[in-house]
């Protein structure tokens, strides 16, 4: 089931933007094969690793010339393949793009890092605040008279990494089916940053956007578009741009009709920003849903995470679900005819090795011999 059914992938498992984006392609029903290093689990693993579900995985070790081989096999009938390394890591495992061409001519080969492939910074460390400081995203982020602030790790590694890494393998899976030809699909989280903010570009070029962080619609300097604390110590958001949105806001807040006369007016957005900070702490984040759940005021609470699957609308669509106990987002987006399966729990490393290997042709014999040499887990 799912979109992807039938088309078969290779994570050489990395950390976070890479099982997130092999999570993204399996939760689509893609056959996702993790490639596991031998050996027990470092410091860095989680017991719980969502983005590992609904794969399978095959413990290898891929400085060695067998496991290198047994990689090559893998290759041999898949769509795709990616990998995080810095550059030349691959390659130097005789597993780079021309080497897995070679028995394959028609994978497409993902690479995804911070700073890309090539360039000045191409083989230097980096995480994801340094890549989306390369690319303007973090400098507008946080309030005006303060530091910027990191948006977490989604805008790097999540979002400009493993979403762009997933989008690009499929586009170019769809490319070799064409052209019968696959080829290599660069990522980078500094590019896919980026590409997330061309929307402020054209703010800027529209003279709608100010040189500074705090100031402008969207970073928190207009008054109707931000969070605000409530009498609970809760918060709760609004985001009524549009007039007669924030029309609807004033009437059911029982605010004076002055509200409406400076909405687009920047000077006085700091007064009245002031004002709705003093307004929302009158009431309880409940009693602000009971007076706007439902309306076209453009509210929200703001939940923390770990709770925002018990919210009614969350609850109706079905956004979460729970795996072996642990409630996590369900597979996005839907489909109407190809809707995926509910994904298997997250794959322990090196839990399909057995099955993978005899797949491939390999022999029980064969399989007890890797295992005694560390080859396999």
């Amino acid at each position: 089931m799912g979109p992807l059914k039938g088309v078969k992938i290779i994570e050489v498992v990395g950390i976070g933007p890479g099982p997130f984006a092999g999570m993204m392609l399996a939760d689509m029903g893609a056959d996702v094969i993790a490639v596991d290093r031998p050996g027990n689990i470092g410091p860095t693993e989680l017991k719980v690793d969502i983005n590992r579900r609904g794969k399978k995985s095959i413990q290898l070790d891929l400085k060695s010339e067998t496991g290198q081989k047994i990689f090559l096999d893998l290759c041999k009938n898949a769509d795709a393949l990616f990998e995080g390394y810095r550059p030349g890591v691959m390659e130097r495992l005789n597993l780079g793009p021309d080497d897995i061409s070679a028995v394959n001519q028609r994978l497409v080969y993902g690479r995804m890092t911070g700073w890309g492939q090539t360039g000045p910074l191409a083989n230097t460390a980096g995480h994801d605040i340094n890549y989306i400081s390369l690319s303007g995203a973090l400098h507008s982020i946080g309030p005006k008279d303060s530091p910027p602030e990191a948006p977490l790790n989604l805008v790097g590694d999540y979002g400009g990494g493993g979403m762009m890494l997933a989008f690009g393998l499929v586009c170019a899976i769809l490319e070799a089916k064409n052209s019968g030809k696959g080829q290599v699909v660069d990522v980078s989280m500094v590019e896919g940053s980026s590409a997330l903010m061309s929307i402020f570009y054209s703010l800027m070029a529209s003279g709608q956007w100010a040189p500074m962080r705090g100031v402008n619609l969207l970073d928190g300097g207009a008054h109707f578009y931000g969070t605000f604390e409530t009498a609970d110590n809760k918060f709760v958001s609004l985001g009524a741009i549009e007039p007669q949105f924030m029309q609807i806001f004033i009437e059911k807040a029982g605010l004076d009709a002055r509200w409406m006369q400076n909405h687009f007016n920047p000077a006085e957005w700091p007064k009245l920003k002031q004002e709705l900070t003093e307004i929302f702490k009158s009431k309880t984040q409940q009693e602000w849903q009971d007076l706007l759940d439902g309306t076209d005021a453009c509210f929200a609470p703001v939940l923390p995470f770990w709770e925002a699957h018990k919210h009614p609308h969350n609850l109706a669509r079905n956004s979460f679900i729970e795996i072996d106990g642990v409630t996590q987002p369900a597979p996005a987006p839907k489909f109407s005819d190809t809707a995926p399966k509910t994904p298997s729990a997250p794959v322990k490393r090196g839990h399909d090795t057995n099955n993978i290997m005899q797949t491939l042709g390999y022999s029980n014999s064969d399989i007890e011999q890797f295992r005694n040499q560390g080859i396999i887990g």
